[in-house]
């Protein structure tokens, strides 16, 4: 009786640690800085981390996953086992992108 105890309290552990590797946490790429895509996102290091923030504030905000294989040594393979660590809403364009799309400031009349 004392080892169906034992094994079934080693069975519950087994699950919760199971079920937490599948509740993976999830980055903003358009709002996050390099330290949290850094530790959210696979195969992802300091150094590419920081290139996925450069890029961001010299082209804007990324409108699909698919663009970050756009940062230098970030492939696609890395985008789609990343994909569902990967959130994209909010991060308003920098200024750097709304001059190279040509967009204007528009003010609203009364």
């Amino acid at each position: 009786m004392k080892s169906l105890n034992t094994i079934l309290k080693s069975l519950a552990l087994s699950l919760m640690l199971a079920s937490s590797a599948f509740a993976a946490d999830k980055v903003n790429i358009n709002t996050a800085d390099a330290a949290t895509i850094d530790r959210v996102l696979v195969n992802i290091g300091p150094a590419k981390a920081e290139a996925i923030v450069a890029h961001r504030k010299a082209n804007g905000a990324f409108k699909s996953a698919e663009q970050l294989a756009l940062v230098k040594g970030v492939g696609l393979k890395t985008v789609e086992k990343n994909r569902d660590r990967i959130v994209l809403s909010g991060g308003a364009p920098t200024r750097a992108a709304a001059v190279k799309t040509g967009a204007k400031k528009t003010v609203a009349k009364r």
